[in-house]
């Protein structure tokens, strides 16, 4: 029986794909929990159609998140402001949060999950630092920062 997989499924298929399995194991299984529905001719028509205006819509989002991609690394070095001791370490930490708030202020909208300072987890010096910045599937920027005492 051929079916039309709603969701990613170990060992058999990912989301959108046609595949045949058994009777039993579509009607008893798949179907039932939600994972497939029938590859009836009617339905392999619109799946089609779905996969085409998914794919228009994907391609104008993966274009603004080139553009923003390149705007990210013509910044030139973000500075953070930090409370510090006279050693030069940070009372607390830096994290993702704060270089998305300075971002924001730049203009950039990026939620702070999807930030990963390169190396570490928590930043505890001053100094520079790098940060890779997930904007879309594939598509990454890599921004450079500097921790500086308040």
């Amino acid at each position: 029986m051929e079916v039309i997989l709603k969701q990613d499924v170990p060992n058999l298929g990912h989301k959108d794909d046609v595949v045949n399995v058994k009777n039993g194991y579509a009607t008893n299984y798949l179907i039932p929990q939600g994972f497939a529905t029938m590859a009836t001719a009617s339905a392999k028509k619109m799946h089609a159609e779905n996969i085409r205006q998914r794919a228009h819509k994907e391609e104008k989002v993966r274009s603004d998140a080139a553009q923003t991609a390149s705007k990210l690394e013509a910044l030139e070095v973000i500075q953070l402001g930090a409370k510090t001791s006279s050693t030069g370490k940070i009372f607390g930490s830096v994290n993702n949060i704060q270089i998305a708030e300075a971002l924001a202020s730049k203009g950039f909208d990026i939620d702070r999950k999807n930030i990963t300072i390169t190396g570490e987890d928590s930043i505890k010096e001053v100094g520079t630092y790098e940060a890779d910045i997930k904007l879309y599937k594939e598509i990454h920027a890599k921004i450079k920062f500097e921790v500086v005492s308040e």
